[in-house]
């Protein structure tokens, strides 16, 4: 027979021993297990804490992309038939039809659209796989440049061409890449003194001294993810800036795209490479001058609007309403006459590209690239003799007419929603010698009409 644990105790005793034995053994055993558990929710804690600001950093950085949904089927039924035959007759039909049909499609003649296919090839072309036949250099100008001379959305290209929504997504920026390369040199800034002459020439007859009419517009777009007020205008729309400068043919020779539009036509050029330079003198300008009748040398100037700061090399209208035949007055009168080239230029570029008829719903970084392609284009076909009076026919642009103003018919091309729109006009102190340098034009102005 078994010994009793407490050999020799009374019974009771015993058994009271034991109860206390297993109640302290439970006590230990529960004081560990909360330990336990403890420490564990505090690691579950931490672990927890690290999982959502892991979470906050993968949204702040960059977009969570859904999962990969299986395709139906390879290729749509619609685009099925798309053979490299099926899209060149479509261009073929285009070029036979009577009215010019095909400088309507593309904005340009044929010579000027196959020249830029001719440069645009080796970087768009594709090989052909085992799968498909890829899309042809031609078809790709020919989407995106309907993408650009019309604003049409990617599913509206899709039913045209036969081309997935998708891949023009892809197509349009590739060729704009291509032909802001291709054509780069196409936008050249005057570096001598000679250029800076050529260039005002074109001025002289209306004001003498200015080297370009500067001007800046917000280019409209969506709002763009995790940004905030960086694009926001004082529209109360998102926006990128493209701040420009044009000679009198209606051609930019200097462009700047992409700043937020929260940033006025002032900040923009006080922050752009132009007025680095002209801070450092570095534009080699033609030295001042006195002009006809005037003994004081003044400097060659931009023109621009309310908008900019008044300095010594950009003249800029006296703020307010002045009656007729004041000096004021007749000084703003004759800078409105020759920056009506810059509204001129901005008007053709919107009109002939209705890829700004409507704010742009890319990313900024898309819609600086594609701009800075209309501004190529626009250039190019500026110069090219076949296309200028396609693009730029007869009555398009303003002007004046024994003092009157009348519009011209881009205007009535243009939609009041447009994507590019006009900057606000600050209020600014000038410098003294801003402000003495204007008043001697004013001089001269004054002078040249009482002649």
């Amino acid at each position: 027979m078994r010994d009793s644990p407490m050999r020799g105790a009374p019974r009771h005793e015993a058994q009271g021993h034991r109860v206390y034995s297993r109640s302290k053994h439970r006590t230990g055993s529960l004081c560990r297990f909360v330990r336990v558990m403890a420490k564990n929710v505090e690691i579950c804690i931490a672990v927890a804490a690290y999982c959502y600001y892991k979470y906050l950093h993968i949204i702040s950085t960059s977009k969570i992309k859904k999962p990969w949904k299986k395709r139906r089927w390879w290729v749509k039924s619609i685009n099925r038939n798309r053979t490299r035959e099926h899209m060149d007759r479509q261009l073929s039909e285009l070029l036979m039809e009577p009215g010019g049909e095909f400088e309507n499609f593309t904005r340009m003649p044929l010579a000027d659209f196959e020249y830029l296919l001719n440069i645009v090839s080796p970087m768009i072309s594709k090989k052909d796989t085992s799968m498909r036949q890829a899309i042809t250099p031609k078809i790709r100008l020919a989407i995106t440049l309907r993408y650009l001379a019309t604003g049409d959305s990617f599913k509206s290209l899709h039913y045209l061409f036969k081309v997935s929504s998708e891949i023009i997504s892809r197509i349009v920026p590739e060729v704009c890449a291509a032909l802001n390369e291709a054509l780069k040199d196409e936008i050249k800034m005057p570096s001598t003194t000679d250029e800076w002459i050529e260039i005002e020439k074109g001025f002289r007859d209306n004001f003498p001294h200015a080297i370009g009419a500067i001007d800046g517009k917000h280019v409209v777009i969506k709002c763009p993810d995790h940004t905030g007020s960086e694009y926001y205008n004082y529209k109360r729309t998102f926006s990128i800036v493209l701040l420009a400068v044009v000679d009198s043919k209606y051609r930019f020779i200097f462009c700047d795209i992409g700043s937020q539009g929260r940033i006025s036509d002032g900040g923009i050029l006080r922050n752009s490479v132009l007025w680095k330079n002209i801070c450092e003198n570095k534009m080699n300008f033609p030295p001042p001058c006195p002009l006809p009748g005037l003994n004081v040398d003044l400097p060659y100037v931009f023109l621009g609007d309310g908008a900019f700061a008044l300095s010594e090399n950009l003249m800029k209208p006296y703020p307010g309403d002045h009656k007729l035949n004041t000096p004021k007055r007749i000084f703003n009168e004759t800078l409105s006459r020759s920056r009506v080239l810059s509204e001129n230029t901005f008007g053709i570029l919107t009109s002939r590209f209705r890829f700004f008829k409507k704010p742009i719903e890319l990313m900024p970084e898309k819609v600086t690239q594609l701009t800075m392609t209309c501004v190529l284009l626009h250039n190019f076909l500026m110069k090219s003799s076949s296309s200028k009076n396609i693009y730029n026919p007869s009555g398009t642009l303003d002007k004046y007419d024994n003092g009157v103003f009348i519009e011209g018919a881009w205007r009535q091309e243009v939609p009041q929603n447009c994507a590019i729109r006009c900057v606000p006009h600050i209020a600014r102190r000038s410098p003294i010698s801003a402000a003495k340098i204007r008043d001697n034009f004013t001089e001269y102005f004054v002078n040249l009409r009482n002649k």
